[in-house]
């Protein structure tokens, strides 16, 4: 048993350094950094647990077999071990730590004026999704996305971030440290991804039942199939492709669908929830929970609180399977 876990420890560092959505396994310069001083901090916290041990063993070994009595409790001595191994060696191992956490906080893009050059993204965390902004070039260049934030590898990219509900907090390990989303007060974020690849995040700040289960991905792409991503993007919907879609989007038009999404190019014009434009291109639904799949977009649109209890968009049970079927291969024709 006592080398079980001993064994346990290896095994979790290697994990740990490896697995998705970890800050032990950075793809971006903030991460590298945030990332090299978590494994300093990581490596003097299990030397000093060694020491302590070690320590431990060589009492109990000093003691083994000892018909020595202890001294009275009122005879003093000790007091240098706990002068030096109680206060003097934490405070600077303490203190290097703050230091270095303050090195790295520093390299924050909140600095220098950064807040004054504009954003190319603003980031709104809602309960429980992400709806996504982008901002750069001219006005009708502009457009909105939810849950999924495309960025062009080798180039950071500064995001605002805003909340118009309760705290949220935006965090890809991967790419960057925490930041807070929080009601009236304006926050920034830069993130670099260093590689092309799919960064999955999280909200970090406790904000309600869905809170675990409110996923974020940043997909990093080449840049010259980033700005193919934003040409489709600026597109309208597409136009349906045969009847069984044409009636689907009838029905998405006429039923509560069009009262809280947007479908830019119909009469879908609902801000309640994300707007579902190019939907199908999109990995994931339901901020990630769900792969983007015909069974999980069908069972989304009709049962939504099984599958995600507390989301705002209610259960919707007034679609027959024909219609469902209708309804649904609408929604995968909009890349």
């Amino acid at each position: 048993m006592f080398r079980k876990r001993w064994l346990a420890l290896p095994i979790f560092l290697v994990l740990t350094g490896c697995v998705r959505q970890s800050s032990l396994n950075p793809h971006g310069p903030a991460a590298r950094e945030i990332g090299t001083l978590e494994w300093w901090i990581l490596a003097v916290f299990c030397l000093v647990t060694v020491v302590m041990w070690i320590l431990i063993a060589l009492l109990v070994l000093s003691r083994r077999g000892s018909l020595e009595e202890h001294a009275p409790v009122d005879t003093g001595g000790g007091q240098k071990w706990i002068v030096v191994g109680g206060f003097a060696i934490p405070v600077l191992i303490l203190a290097g730590v703050f230091m270095s956490g303050l090195d790295v906080l520093a390299d924050f893009p909140m600095h220098d004026g950064a807040m004054l050059m504009p954003a190319q993204m603003r980031l709104v965390g809602h309960q429980w999704w992400w709806e996504i902004y982008y901002l750069e070039g001219p006005l009708q260049h502009h457009f909105i996305t939810a849950n999924e934030i495309h960025i062009p590898a080798g180039q950071p990219v500064d995001i605002d971030l805003a909340s118009y509900d309760v705290i949220h907090s935006f965090w890809v390990p991967e790419l960057h440290g925490k930041v807070d989303l929080v009601p009236g007060v304006r926050n920034r974020i830069r993130i670099e991804a260093e590689q092309p690849g799919t960064y999955r995040g999280q909200c970090a700040e406790y904000c309600g039942e869905e809170h675990a289960r409110m996923i974020l991905l940043v997909v990093a792409q080449m840049p010259e199939n980033y700005q193919r991503w934003v040409t489709n993007q600026l597109q309208d919907a597409a136009v349906p492709a045969n009847p069984q879609q044409a009636e689907g989007q009838q029905l998405f038009q006429t039923r509560a669908c069009s009262l809280c999404h947007t479908i830019r190019g119909t009469l879908a014009q609902g801000r309640v929830g994300p707007d579902l434009t190019h939907l199908a291109s999109r990995k994931k639904i339901a901020a990630n929970l769900l792969d983007n799949d015909t069974a999980n977009l069908s069972a989304w649109a009709t049962h939504a609180q099984a599958l995600k209890p507390g989301v705002l968009m209610p259960n919707l049970s007034e679609f027959d399977g024909e219609q469902l079927r209708a309804l649904v291969a609408y929604l995968q024709n909009l890349r």
